[in-house]
């Protein structure tokens, strides 16, 4: 087990301090610096922060990733290079919470346009199990109310919130797996950059305005392939699917909680023995990025099959799909074969 997966980081949000309010002392200078002939230089912490940055950014920044694809973003550590190449951007995006080593950098580098995206949207704790029901309506007020408000600071999040996979006590930082939260936090990001880069905002508004409409479309087509399951449980190795299960009503098993590759307990691999032949659970999903050895230890025991459910922390030749919304369309087909969707 890795032991620093288990190291409670400082508070996921909280009062905005290096987020967007920093960016209104960004002075039009300091702007133009990005704007006029060179491209602004965008830091992005990991895959989901990139692939926001570069979608919306388009043509007019150069985004560079701290976590190179393969590396699992959650035990990264920095080189001295990188942390350097920090202080010399435009523009940082990341996801306060769940890489420690990038949250220390930043907060040291003295970058003014830094943005962290779990301010842009609301976090909830989720535990090891988790369900929910169809939020639509409720995603969509409040992509609304942050579309015209990223920018102002959202306090309620609690001091200590930490990136523990939803265990007691923190919150659950895998916004991005949510379309409707992604949504949220794109708009922000929009926004920010705006601010950051005034001379280009207009391209920036249309470039967000399009990832949002196509991250509709993604949430439409979940909505619509896992309305009718035979089950509605699934039981990963990895515990990062609460949003995505509370968005589409459904219910996440996790096996070992925070530590995708963490031998479960005897006890544990009895319990989910157990949910599966109740809840009718049929398969044990794997991520890409780490071993599937516990979810074929657990399958061989209880007689369920294995899948990939992708927690796009980062995209790899293994990746199914080449960007975000390909690989969430294709755990769309993981989880409609697993749960029976029609």
């Amino acid at each position: 087990m890795n032991v620093r997966r288990l190291i409670p980081t400082t508070a996921v949000a909280g009062a905005v301090v290096l987020g967007l309010t920093a960016l209104s002392a960004c002075s039009t200078s300091d702007a133009a610096d990005g704007g006029n002939g060179d491209k602004l230089k965008v830091t992005a912490s990991f895959y989901p922060m990139q692939f926001l940055a570069e979608k919306i950014g388009g043509e007019h920044v150069a985004v560079t990733s701290l976590t190179k694809p393969g590396v699992e973003p959650h035990d990264l550590e920095l080189t001295p290079r990188q942390i350097g190449s920090i202080s010399e951007s435009d523009y940082v995006l990341y996801l306060k919470g769940i890489q420690p080593a990038v949250d220390d950098a930043i907060k040291q580098s003295g970058v003014k346009n830094t943005v962290d995206a779990a301010t842009l949207t609301t976090l909830e704790n989720h535990g090891s199990e988790v369900s929910g029901h169809d939020h639509g309506h409720e995603g969509e007020e409040h992509a609304d109310e942050h579309g015209h408000e990223g920018e102002e600071a959202h306090e309620e999040h609690s001091e200590g919130d930490g990136h523990n996979h939803g265990e007691e006590g923190g919150a659950d930082p895998h916004i991005w797996l949510d379309p409707v939260k992604y949504a949220e936090v794109a708009k922000g990001v929009g926004k920010s950059l705006e601010k950051a880069d005034p001379d280009h905002a207009a391209d920036y508004k249309k470039n967000t305005d399009a990832l949002v409409a196509e991250l509709g479309e993604l949430n439409t087509a979940y909505k619509t392939g896992l309305k009718n399951p035979a089950t509605k449980t699934f039981i990963t190795t990895h515990s990062a699917f609460g949003y995505l299960a509370e968005r589409y009503g459904l219910t996440q098993q996790g096996i070992a909680g925070i530590d995708p590759e963490a031998e479960p307990s005897p006890a544990r691999i009895q319990e989910i023995h157990t949910i599966a032949e109740k809840e009718k659970a049929t398969t044990v999903f794997f991520e890409t990025l780490a071993s599937d050895r516990t979810a074929k230890t657990l399958a061989k025991d209880t007689g369920l099959k294995t899948g990939v459910l992708d927690p796009l922390e980062g995209i790899t030749d293994k990746s199914r799909g080449a960007d975000y919304i390909e690989v969430m369309e294709s755990n769309l087909a993981a989880l409609q074969k697993a749960l029976g969707a029609k």
